[in-house]
């Protein structure tokens, strides 16, 4: 039987650096972030032990750590680095797909955040 389970972090909030403009940059501000990833957790269920699963401890640091050390200019980017490098790391991954958050934008509007999700598969 083939599993397509799925380990979920949701919310996972940072200050950080990111953006297009230089105050956006200099000032820093908070970044939501959400990681869905599709594995199969089959042996993990079976055995009860850790290190049969992706410990979503570790996968949150890589991702404090992706967020938190490099300034990008496009949430695409820190987006995309962040499931890629997932991947890169867990060969037990099929597909990962994480979702960037920036709230209250610098936007001529009001508006409560702005999402960018990226999906990529096991190649």
């Amino acid at each position: 039987m083939s599993h397509q389970d799925i380990i979920r972090i949701k919310n996972a909030s940072f200050y950080a650096y990111h953006g297009v403009a230089t105050d956006e940059q200099n000032l820093g501000g908070k970044f939501e972030i959400d990681v869905e990833i599709r594995s199969d957790l089959s042996k993990a269920m079976e055995s009860d032990s850790l290190k049969r699963t992706i410990d979503y401890e570790a996968v949150y640091a890589m991702i404090r750590q992706i967020v938190t050390s490099k300034k990008f200019r496009l949430l695409e980017a820190l987006a995309n680095t962040i499931a890629s490098e997932l991947l890169t790391t867990y060969p037990q991954i099929d597909g990962v797909t994480v979702r960037v958050r920036k709230p209250h934008p610098p936007v001529k509007g009001v508006v409560d955040y702005v999402e960018v999700e990226v999906t990529e598969h096991k190649k």
